[in-house]
């Protein structure tokens, strides 16, 4: 079986687990921090994106700290990585399920063109914050303030993707 036959296997099984979970009444957000300044980064960790897992596995933060991540995809699809609470992941895989099948993301790319088609909102976008959306061999940072013990993950939300385990638990000091 090739890429795009997995991948579209995985959509398939995102977009029903995603309707299981709104039925079980899961569908709230919640507050994962906000973004964080430069100046104030109290240390940067470095994370490796593979397929379907971070490196590290688990975040260790202390509530208030600002961590600068640079964010590395060493896989062969496109892989994001997401600061935010269960709920919110699942919120979001909504999306992410709009975006394939409007081909703005595929296996191994993210397809800019379809990006910016209207979908009655306007053009598709993945410019939150506290999330980056990666092609292979690609990097990128995202600068945040933790701020509340809230209980955050680090998921990849590309259809399949948290459903096959590509979730880190933030862990609070």
């Amino acid at each position: 079986m090739n890429l795009k036959s997995i991948f579209s296997i995985s959509i398939l099984l995102a977009a029903l687990s995603t309707s299981l979970a709104h039925a079980a009444g899961e569908h709230s957000g919640g507050h994962a921090g906000e973004p964080g300044k430069a100046s104030d980064v109290s240390r940067t960790i470095e994370v490796t994106m593979f397929d379907n897992y971070y490196e590290p596995e688990n975040f260790s933060i202390i509530p208030g700290e600002t961590v600068r991540f640079i964010i590395k995809n060493k896989g062969e699809l496109v892989h994001e990585f997401n600061i935010g609470t269960a709920e919110m992941h699942i919120k979001h895989q909504e999306e992410m399920i709009m975006m394939v099948e409007h081909g703005a993301l595929e296996a191994d790319r993210i397809n800019q063109e379809a990006m910016k088609m209207d979908m009655g909102d306007g053009p598709m976008t993945h410019d939150d914050p506290n999330s980056i959306l990666l092609e292979p061999s690609t990097q990128g940072e995202i600068i945040w303030k933790f701020k509340d013990k809230v209980a955050l993950e680090i998921a990849c939300n590309v259809p399949g993707h948290y459903d096959a385990g590509m979730v880190a638990m933030v862990k609070f000091n």
